[in-house]
């Protein structure tokens, strides 16, 4: 039921409710009015969406369009490098997450077949190899250690240029630039370099497999006489973008995580069978890619309130995630949890083409870090840990351990 709450003047992103439960003022905002107006910081009179029954329907509805060239999509927090958006954005080729129906379909059917379950799990051996292989390393060196420079990076890089074959040796110019694409108050200059040294190294990259192709994902595609180079480079973006950068902040938070709570980790460690659940609720727990942006193309009704056309929307998975309405002590971590049914992998039409791949790199990344240090400690107070809340791929910019 609708509560007379005030109407956020901005998203709220501190992280006051410490480093893995949303903003207070968000989850306030959940339980008392779970679909919200939102007033962005340009003045824009949008919507935020926290409740999980109404992220799942705006998901799912595909009158929400993740196009930005239909209107003008709103940025819900401060950007002070950034112009105010005054015109809809141009689509990029390729980039099939900001694309509907048919061009979206399209494209999306031509990974499908990489991405099955059964193909997954034909890989799985060797993800494993690759996480054992990063421990031998990890073990190797003095601690303390950044455990995202030595191993939650790493491993999802590794699995991922192999996969598309992308040279490992080039790994610091994508790992870079992707980066710096993701800071969300960078000026339009400093995105723009990091987007166009992006897609100049994949334009290369794919135009030496269409002369010379490899056994490798990208190399299948460049060899479709129906996909453009254009359109090449933005998939290549996406899957490089995604393949790397989510996997590795959900290994570095959710190793944070555990460790600040020890009942969890013992009981991980005393059953390893519980892995796959555990997987699961961290997945739900920490929804390192919490927000999305929909653009309403006509008048819509989620959850009791009406959306107008062209209002900006703004889904929190993690939210979502947290919502007591969906999950027993929601903000509670409970590797016994069954916890199927979480969006953080989106819901619908959009839904995260790789979450499979991602769920074999968690468990073979979090089994083998537990079982190969059983002494895995942070090397630093929790508090000085640094948070990710200037991206918009949550996670820890270091997490020093020790063992």
């Amino acid at each position: 039921m609708t509560q007379a709450v005030p109407v956020p003047q901005g998203l709220p992103t501190d992280r006051d409710a410490g480093p893995f439960d949303p903003p207070r003022a968000i989850t306030r905002l959940r339980s008392a009015r779970p679909v919200s107006p939102l007033v962005f910081p340009d003045g824009h009179e949008g919507w935020l969406v926290t409740g999980h029954e109404a992220v799942r329907q705006v998901l799912a509805d595909t009158r929400f369009s993740s196009r930005q060239d239909l209107g003008v999509l709103h940025v819900p927090w401060e950007a002070p490098g950034m112009p105010a958006p005054t015109e809809p954005s141009p689509q990029v080729p390729g980039l099939f997450i900001a694309m509907d129906g048919a061009d979206h379909s399209r494209l999306r059917r031509k990974l499908i077949g990489a991405f099955t379950v059964k193909r997954m799990r034909s890989l799985e051996e060797h993800i494993v190899e690759i996480v054992e292989a990063q421990l031998d390393r990890l073990a190797a060196m003095a601690a303390p250690v950044d455990l995202v420079k030595a191993f939650a990076l790493p491993v999802p890089s590794l699995v991922i240029c192999e996969m598309l074959g992308v040279p490992y040796e080039d790994r610091e110019t994508f790992q870079v630039n992707s980066a710096q694409f993701l800071v969300k108050d960078q000026t339009l200059e400093e995105k723009m370099a990091a987007w166009n040294a992006l897609t100049s190294y994949l334009a290369q990259l794919i135009t030496g497999k269409r002369a010379e192709p490899g056994e490798d994902l990208l190399s299948d595609l460049a060899g479709d006489p129906d996909l453009s180079v254009e359109e090449l480079i933005g998939i290549a973006f996406l899957l490089l973008l995604a393949g790397h950068e989510t996997t590795a902040n959900m290994l570095a938070l959710g190793t944070f995580a555990l460790l600040e709570h020890p009942d969890q980790l013992a009981e991980l460690r005393a059953d390893p069978g519980l892995m796959p659940d555990a997987v699961e609720e961290l997945l739900r727990y920490l929804a390192v890619g919490d927000l999305f942006l929909r653009y309403a193309t006509e008048d819509l009704e989620v959850g009791g309130e009406t959306i107008p056309e062209g209002s900006t929307v703004v889904v929190s998975l993690l939210a979502a995630g947290h919502d007591p309405q969906r999950f027993d002590e929601a903000d509670s971590l409970d590797v016994r949890r069954k916890a199927r049914g979480h969006l953080s992998f989106g819901h619908g039409p959009h839904q995260c083409l790789g979450q499979q791949l991602a769920r074999i790199e968690m468990r073979a990344g979090f089994d083998g870090l537990l079982r190969r240090f059983p002494g895995l400690a942070l090397a630093i107070p929790a508090a000085d840990v640094k948070l990710r809340t200037d991206m918009s791929i949550y996670g820890v910019h270091e997490l020093p351990v020790t063992w």
